[in-house]
């Protein structure tokens, strides 16, 4: 029969604790099954599981531990397991795993407990939660500058994951906060490309809007613009029509809305951070190439994929050459990509805006809707708006403390 025990202990943490406490373990004849620890301030818990041998008098060795806790100035609780309770335990580990992460300026108690009751309903428990952003000041005012995240580890099986998302998205809608969950598993931990769109993704602007302003179009073709990305114009079309009313704008134009394009906030950290870590990053854009390499040039993008403008006698002639970047190519040119890479399409990351998108978004191992309309929001598996670019760092499990800020 096992003799099977479960320690909690607790106290002032300090330099060297561990040591001392283990070294009284050591002095016992057990085998340790499990441990964990977590500290926050200066008070750390601490639980581990326990195998005594069947021959050893297990209440002396529970006396003998309390005994060293108290010296030590330690709380500690010991409970008995069952053997029938720690196979079933051990059955367990076996059972599906999912990242779930909280987004927000200044995290709440609210905020907390609304995620964790639909985490409850949908019979996923949580095992682990760890804050990913760094400690604030008492008196840092919050603002946009302020960012909070925090990592739940949860295990199960969700009754209804539609549901679960549908609860999520409600949930940030109504508190202004962003809730991505994610399958834990080696690709979630192993991802190695990201492709982004370009207009209204990493950068704050629609190109094509800027061209039509300069061509005195701009209100024509914005109306055009906000109809594709709604998803009530097909792109292909929507993109031809608007291309039309730039024909005759001169090319001088092109360097100098490129020299004033506005990077999206958090753009600058995310690209630095992502290449210092060996990703690898690509521009799949239903914009221009102009503007792509631009970009390039500037952040040390990778890949660029966009539509090429022709260009006739220093004039535009209102036409691209094919073939046109559209929705079936982002998601055609996210994998052709990845095999370039030696990559598995699960490994890859897709950030958009638009309805374009989706397809690419889809094809992602992790398709994020950034800063987008409601339906590509509610159609893409995550979302995110509360924070820049730079946010997507916690997606993939980086701590402010690895994070280097551009």
């Amino acid at each position: 029969m096992a003799n099977i025990i479960l320690l909690n202990i607790s106290g002032d943490d300090r330099i060297g604790l561990s040591s001392d406490f283990y070294s009284v373990i050591s002095e016992v004849d057990v085998r340790i099954l499990d441990i964990g620890q977590s500290v926050i301030h200066d008070q750390v818990s601490q639980g581990m599981m326990l195998q005594l041998p069947e021959d050893q008098d297990v209440e002396q060795t529970k006396s003998q531990l309390k005994k060293h806790a108290k010296r030590l100035g330690l709380k500690i609780k010991i409970r008995d397991i069952s053997a029938q309770a720690y196979e079933k335990w051990v059955g367990q580990q076996g059972a599906e795993r999912y990242t779930l992460t909280l987004l927000t300026r200044e995290v709440s108690a609210e905020e907390i407990a609304r995620v964790t009751q639909v985490t409850a309903e949908q019979g996923l428990n949580i095992h682990d939660i760890v804050r990913l952003s760094g400690r604030v000041p008492l008196n840092q005012p919050i603002s946009n500058e302020v960012k909070s995240c925090i990592e739940f580890s949860v295990q199960g099986s969700p009754k209804n994951s539609a549901a679960m998302r549908a609860s999520f998205l409600k949930i940030a809608s109504e508190l202004d906060i962003d809730i991505a969950i994610q399958r834990d598993d080696a690709f979630r931990r192993n991802r190695r490309l990201v492709c982004f769109d370009m207009d209204s993704t990493l950068i704050k602007a629609e190109v094509i809007d800027e061209l039509a302003k300069r061509a005195g179009v701009g209100d024509q073709v914005a109306q055009i613009t906000e109809l594709a990305m709604q998803g009530k114009l097909d792109f292909t079309e929507s993109f031809t029509r608007r291309m039309a009313l730039l024909e005759g704008l001169s090319e001088t134009v092109l360097e100098d809305i490129a020299a004033t394009l506005p990077l999206m906030e958090g753009a600058r950290t995310l690209i630095k951070n992502l290449h210092a870590y060996g990703y690898k990053t690509a521009i799949l854009s239903g914009g221009f190439s102009y503007f792509g390499h631009h970009l390039q040039r500037e952040l040390g993008i990778d890949h660029v994929y966009a539509n090429s403008l022709e260009i006739v006698n220093g004039k535009l002639t209102g036409r691209v050459i094919h073939p046109v970047v559209n929705a079936e190519r982002k998601a055609h040119l996210l994998k052709q990509i990845a095999a370039e890479e030696g990559l598995d399409p699960q490994q890859t990351i897709a950030v958009g805006d638009g309805a374009n998108d989706l397809l690419m978004l889809a094809e992602a191992g992790l398709g994020i809707a950034f800063r987008a309309k409601p339906l590509v929001r509610e159609s893409a598996k995550q979302s995110m708006s509360t924070h820049g670019l730079d946010g997507i760092l916690y997606l993939l499990g980086f701590k402010d403390q690895d994070i280097q800020r551009a």
